[in-house]
């Protein structure tokens, strides 16, 4: 998180009162974020600040493909848990490689999914918020998604 305690505070309130889709879509905003920062360390050879983004990165890109519910779409999730690895594969290996290629696939992907997931939000709303501060029930089967667990 931010050094900055506003920030920080503000971030939390916005995580605590958003409604599973829009903490997904958030999920998305973070990763497409640090894969750009890092592309622009690794770019200008700041190498320890390129390692961290990506890093970073990769860490949003697993907690988008663990929090997949296959119990509710098998399939699907199968797919873009698949799409998820390929993602986090691209991450590593431009993190190993300093490949600005591969880190422009992972956005180009990212970018994608999170135009994707904008409209599936247009389309069918959002849930209410999530309600307990120290919690996070992403549903009550009835409004829960493949995409959230």
């Amino acid at each position: 998180m931010s050094k900055n305690p506003a920030a920080n505070s503000y971030l939390r309130t916005k995580v605590m009162t958003s409604s599973p889709q829009q903490l997904r879509l958030m999920l998305f905003d973070g990763a497409i974020r640090f894969t750009r920062k890092g592309r622009e360390a690794v770019e200008a050879e700041r190498i320890e600040d390129g390692f961290e983004s990506l890093v970073r990165a990769q860490k949003i890109v697993l907690e988008l493909s663990t929090s997949l519910n296959h119990e509710i779409a098998p399939e699907l999730c199968e797919k873009m848990s698949a799409l998820y690895t390929y993602i986090y594969r691209l991450l590593v290996d431009a993190n190993v490689e300093k490949n600005v290629t591969k880190i422009d696939e992972a956005i180009r992907l990212l970018e994608y999914e999170r135009q994707t997931w904008q409209m599936f939000i247009e389309k069918v709303g959002n849930d209410q918020p999530v309600p307990s501060d120290d919690h996070l029930d992403l549903g009550d089967g009835e409004n829960r998604t493949a995409l959230s667990a």
